[in-house]
């Protein structure tokens, strides 16, 4: 993917990249695969901000993404579009199942219209084909990767995300995450070949802070700038640092070199080395 600059008639749109979004279809995305994206604006149900920063954010509809790739197994799909997905940095490649079926896959990196993919057990190993770990040989990139069989895909799918199969170990299967962690996987989970597409994606420049608050983000305010009332770094006269002993959140936390990773009962028993 390849971006486009625009002329710098405005001061945001000076420094603006633009994805350059040709080869994706224009058509409006298939009716039974959306639905309503309610808009909560970092609310609970009693109106309390429990996630700050966001809110707004432009109109979207939520498309439903096969991430299991199980219901239609070892039978073919035609890739007809490749679509764009406002919800996720991926785009979708739009399939249709030879018994007419439609669904929406992540559009792995090299995938094109026309071409054919299929998930299963006799599946090829070609890009966008979803096969059991067991059948795809050590070394390939895959994405879309099954924690527990049959829970559909829940590693590697941001834009430009792959992950390396690394060799088996007895009952165990060895892969390397886009964080440098290594993990072991059943043998029977799925994961589809080859790179998630759009890897580009991070490169991009918004330009001006309307099209972040388009995307449903709202600003966020230094504690440095706030009255003491409102957050411990906040008060003193003039600009004033942190303070000791170290730095806080609004409630009073500490925060710097806090581990934020929640516990997996499951999932962290199955990891072999940590991210560098």
């Amino acid at each position: 993917m390849a971006f486009k600059k625009q002329k710098p008639t405005t001061p945001g749109r000076r420094f603006a990249l633009f994805s350059d979004n040709r080869f994706l279809a224009k058509a409006r995305p298939v009716k039974k695969l959306v639905k309503t994206l309610k808009k909560r604006g970092g609310r609970n149900a009693a109106g309390q901000v429990t996630i700050r920063h966001r809110g707004g954010g432009h109109k979207r509809l939520l498309r439903k993404v096969d991430f299991l790739r199980r219901e239609k197994s070892n039978i073919s799909a035609k890739v007809i579009a490749l679509e764009y997905d406002p919800n996720r940095n991926a785009h979708l490649a739009h399939l249709l199942y030879q018994d007419g079926a439609r669904a929406y896959i992540l559009a792995p990196d090299g995938l094109r219209v026309g071409a054919e993919v299929m998930a299963g057990e006799k599946a090829e190993l070609k890009v966008g084909h979803a096969l059991p770990l067991a059948r795809i040989p050590i070394g390939t990139v895959v994405h879309n990767v099954e924690i527990r069989p049959g829970k559909g895909g829940q590693v590697a799918r941001g834009a430009g995300n792959g992950v390396v199969i690394l060799g088996r170990e007895e009952k165990w299967m060895i892969l390397k995450l886009p964080s440098g962690e290594r993990k072991r996987f059943l043998p029977e989970c799925y994961a589809t070949i080859g790179q998630v597409g759009n890897q580009e994606a991070k490169l991009r420049t918004l330009g001006k802070a309307g099209r972040r608050r388009r995307m449903g983000w709202r600003p966020s305010v230094r504690g440095v700038a706030m009255h003491p009332g409102s957050h411990p770094h906040g008060g003193g006269e003039g600009r004033s640092g942190i303070g000791m002993p170290s730095p806080k959140s609004p409630w009073g936390k500490k925060t710097l070199g806090k581990k934020t990773r929640k516990r997996k009962k499951y999932s962290d028993k199955l990891i072999i080395s940590r991210k560098k």
